[in-house]
């Protein structure tokens, strides 16, 4: 039961951070130009994603 409070929990603060720092300060939007922080966002987000597998494998790496 552990893992999947841990795996849910993981999964929406990476969920909010990534959508509050996307729509709120608009770094998700393209709008024809592509701005620093634009590119930085969606490189943090694909990072930020690598990272999340990476601890669902962690967490779940373990047989059951």
């Amino acid at each position: 039961m552990q893992r999947i409070i841990w795996s849910l929990t993981a999964a929406l603060v990476w969920l909010m951070i990534n959508a509050v720092a996307g729509l709120r300060f608009e770094l998700a939007l393209i709008d024809g130009t592509h701005t620093t922080g634009t590119i930085l966002f969606y490189c943090w987000l694909a990072g930020s994603f690598v990272a999340l597998m990476k601890l669902f494998k962690k967490l779940w790496r373990e047989h059951l």
